[in-house]
C-alpha cells in the first residue's frame, strides 16, 4: 500500500480553492470518496492527515476547502474571521461545498455514486448544511459539530444517513440544540444517529489541543475521540454497503 497526497486546485464560487485528496495508489478500481470539511482555521494539515486515514481505509479522501486558496487561520482572536463570512452567508457556503463536493465525485478513482463528509467543528455544520440543501452524498459525519440551521429553506425528506458525535459537554452545544437538532433531523424524514460522549466538550478529536485549556468545555478528549472514530468507521461501512 502507498498512499498518496495531491494538491487539487479547483473553481467554485469566489474561488479558486485548494484541498489535498489522499488515496492508495495501488488500487486501481474506483472506489468511495469522503470529502473532509475543516474546523474553523480552515484546509490544514491536520485534515490532510484525515484524509490519509480515509485512504488507508480504502477509501479517496479528499480535504477540502470553503475559504479560498491562501485563506487561513491560526487560533487566537481572528480565528473566526473567514468562518463568519460564511455563517453570515449560509448560501454561498453551500454552493462552495456543491462546488467540493462535485470537484470529489470528478476524481479520477472515485466512484461517484459512492460519496460521504466528514466535518469537525464548523466542518460538521458544514455536513448538516450539505444534508438540508439536498447536495448528493450517501452519508455524513458531523464531529463536534454546530447545529444551528440555515436561513434558507430545506429539504424533506433528508436523503444522506446522518451520524452526529457529540460532546455531552460542549458549550456550543447544549442538552436543548441535541434535542433540536435531532426534531429537526425526525421532521426532515433523515435517518440518524447522535452518539453522545460523557465529559468531552467541543474539539474533543482535536489532538492538538492535548493537555490544553483553551477555554471551558474545549479541548481533546482521547475516549471520544477513539470511539467516535470506530462509530465513524463503522458508519461509513454501512453506508457504502
Amino acid at each position: 500500500m502507498a498512499i498518496v497526497r495531491q494538491t487539487l486546485v479547483y473553481d467554485g464560487p469566489g474561488g479558486p480553492f485548494e484541498g489535498v485528496i489522499a488515496y492508495d495508489d495501488e488500487v486501481e478500481a474506483a472506489r468511495p470518496g469522503v470529502m473532509v470539511v475543516p474546523n474553523v482555521l480552515g484546509q490544514k494539515e491536520a485534515d490532510n492527515v484525515h484524509a490519509e486515514n480515509l485512504a488507508k481505509l480504502g477509501y479517496v479522501g479528499f480535504a477540502c476547502d470553503v475559504y479560498g486558496q491562501g485563506k487561513r487561520t491560526t487560533r487566537g482572536p481572528d480565528q473566526g474571521k473567514y468562518m463568519n463570512e460564511m455563517q453570515a452567508d449560509r448560501g454561498l457556503l453551500r454552493d462552495r461545498l456543491a462546488a467540493s463536493l462535485a470537484t470529489l465525485k470528478g476524481f479520477a478513482f472515485v466512484d461517484s455514486a459512492k460519496t460521504a463528509a466528514f466535518g469537525y467543528c464548523f466542518g460538521g455544520k458544514c455536513v448538516l448544511d450539505m444534508a438540508r440543501a439536498g447536495l448528493d452524498f450517501l452519508g455524513g459525519v458531523s464531529f463536534h459539530g454546530v447545529y444551528d440551521r440555515p436561513d434558507y429553506a430545506t429539504v424533506t425528506p433528508i436523503r444522506p444517513k446522518l451520524l452526529v458525535c457529540h460532546g455531552w459537554d460542549d458549550p456550543i452545544g447544549p442538552p436543548e440544540a441535541v434535542v433540536a437538532l435531532g426534531k429537526e433531523l425526525t421532521d426532515g424524514g433523515a435517518d440518524w444517529q447522535i452518539h453522545a460522549y460523557g465529559g468531552a466538550g467541543h474539539a474533543f478529536t482535536d489532538v492538538e489541543l492535548k493537555g490544553k485549556t483553551i477555554a471551558p468545555g474545549v479541548g481533546y478528549d482521547e475516549k471520544a475521540d477513539r470511539r467516535s472514530w470506530e462509530a465513524a468507521k463503522d458508519f461509513l461501512a454501512e453506508v457504502f454497503e
